[in-house]
């Protein structure tokens, strides 16, 4: 079984997970090889997963470019299981997603970090970017925080037979936790006792990925809203 070290760095891996879950465009697909090699130079994820990986990486470089975009759009855009805006699992379409977003675009803010523009902040890829930037032990437990929704939609992959799911397990065993798949409800968001996470604000444990544990990082939600 592999061995997780938390202070081993993982700020390449989540860059690069955070890259592959992007808009396949020619210019991602351009850094495809790199992505390879700082995957295997950092090792923070098991051989096995490395090559589920390597699965991924071949299938997206060898896809006729047109529909892989179409592929992807139909993946990550048409439904709420596999979308990868985090509040989508959390809030869904709720009054509560507006000021989540306004929070956690404020703590991008603070870190130093500026979102492209049009991308919102709940969005996964950036949400890793922001994570990578944090120490090993820290980020460790962030991405612990949202394990629920990353098994939600590993689960959801994995229905779908895609090995995009690779960079979801890959994300939960980053985090030390496992990879098991989370069935989603049809008629609401996720779980109801998990619709305000610690990491995305203050709550109580029912929901979180170690409840009962101390939790280093949070996101509280501002009283003043400064723009």
């Amino acid at each position: 079984m592999f061995a997780l070290n938390p202070a081993r760095p993982i700020t390449a891996s989540l860059r690069v997970l955070a890259a592959l879950l992007g808009y396949p465009d020619a210019r991602l697909r351009g850094f495809l090889p790199e992505m390879r090699e700082l995957l295997h130079t950092e090792r923070a994820v098991s051989a096995s997963r490395l090559a589920e990986l390597d699965t991924l990486i071949d299938a997206l470089q060898r896809a006729e470019p047109l529909q892989l975009e179409a592929d992807y759009v139909e993946l990550f855009d048409r439904g709420r299981a596999t979308s990868l805006h985090l509040f989508e699992h959390v809030h869904g379409d709720s009054r509560e997603r507006g000021p989540a977003m306004i929070d956690l675009g404020q703590t991008y803010a603070g870190a130093g970090l500026i979102l492209s523009e049009g991308e919102l902040p709940d969005y996964l890829p950036a949400v890793l970017e922001f994570v990578s930037t944090q120490p090993p032990r820290e980020a460790r437990a962030f991405l612990g925080e949202m394990a629920h929704i990353f098994n939600a939609i590993f689960g959801a992959l994995q229905q779908r037979s895609s090995a995009y799911a690779s960079v979801l397990g890959a994300l939960l065993e980053l985090a030390g936790e496992r990879a098991q798949p989370v069935a989603a409800s049809a008629d609401e968001p996720l779980d109801e006792s998990w619709a305000e996470p610690v990491v995305f604000d203050g709550c109580s444990s029912k929901g979180q990925a170690r409840p009962g544990q101390a939790q280093p990082i949070k996101i509280v939600r501002s009283t003043e809203v400064s723009r």
